[in-house]
């Protein structure tokens, strides 16, 4: 009888454990499917987008794919594939050697997305399934100029950083500045992150001359980050007037993509719209 009892009881009790289980993988499963359902935006209308049209989303100094993690399934909900290229940061012509290898990868249109010195680099390749170019707060050097050159253009914000090559050639962004400059209106955790998994650039990157760059012939948008701490306002109004890009001017940081994606999704959305029809 005390056996039956105590196997009865083991029973239930593994019974219990079970159900228990259960119920929390449910309920991690309607907490993944509450953050996929918040997403910004409804999903894309089937066929509102030629069959592979690709947003490649190229990464910034100090940055790797990962700062583009609120833009990728947005997007992709919408219909487009999506993306995300890396680069050595070893020198602008590198740049965007492993851009048009990432290329490679893809087929049907293209929007090339670019931020902060990636500018330069979609600006750098030649490939004929490109329909536009988005600029996030990013550098567009004309042919012959510098990342350099139109960086240091206007006055810096009393924020930036001082950028110091190290003994091999490589510009690392000191941890606090992550917060106080890259991203001032991201969270703590998300500023942290990008500190522990920046990439360093080759000071090659911003002395090489730019080619001509393909916003001459490709339509492009502009995100003007109005309170970045990187790159002045006013030498994006004037990178984008010169482009005669179409600009979309907000009050974010220089990394919007962390603390108002919506606004970065919009831009993008609106170039894949208006082009990759065409």
């Amino acid at each position: 009888m005390e056996r039956r009892s105590f196997l009865e009881a083991l029973t239930a009790a593994s019974l219990g454990v079970a159900l228990e289980g259960s119920f929390a993988e449910l309920a991690r499963a309607e907490n993944t499917g509450q953050v996929v359902a918040s997403l910004p935006g409804p999903a894309g209308r089937v066929g509102e987008f030629p069959q592979n049209s690709t947003v490649v989303l190229v990464h910034a100094a100090w940055a790797d794919g990962s700062c583009w993690s609120n833009i990728i399934l947005p997007l992709e909900r919408r219909g487009l594939k999506v993306s995300c290229a890396p680069l050595p940061l070893t020198s602008l012509t590198n740049d965007a050697t492993a851009l048009s290898s990432a290329l490679e990868r893809t087929s049907g249109p293209l929007i090339l997305v670019g931020h902060a010195y990636s500018g330069a680099v979609i600006g750098a390749v030649g490939e004929e399934r490109v329909k536009s170019l988005v600029y996030v707060a990013a550098l567009a050097p004309d042919e012959g100029e510098t990342v350099a050159k139109v960086f240091y253009r206007d006055t810096p914000s009393a924020e930036q950083p001082k950028m110091v090559p190290d003994a091999h050639g490589f510009v690392w962004m000191p941890d606090d500045a992550f917060h106080r400059a890259l991203a001032q209106n991201a969270t703590a955790d998300q500023a942290k992150t990008a500190a522990a998994v920046q990439r360093p650039i080759a000071v090659q990157c911003i002395q090489e001359p730019a080619p001509t760059p393909l916003w001459k012939s490709k339509p492009s948008w502009f995100l003007i980050a109005e309170e970045d701490r990187m790159i002045n306002p006013k030498t994006q109004h004037f990178m984008a007037e010169r482009m005669g890009a179409t600009v979309r001017s907000h009050r974010v940081d220089h990394t919007p993509m962390y603390s108002e994606p919506a606004v970065v999704i919009d831009v993008i959305l609106e170039a894949a719209r208006k082009t990759l029809s065409t």
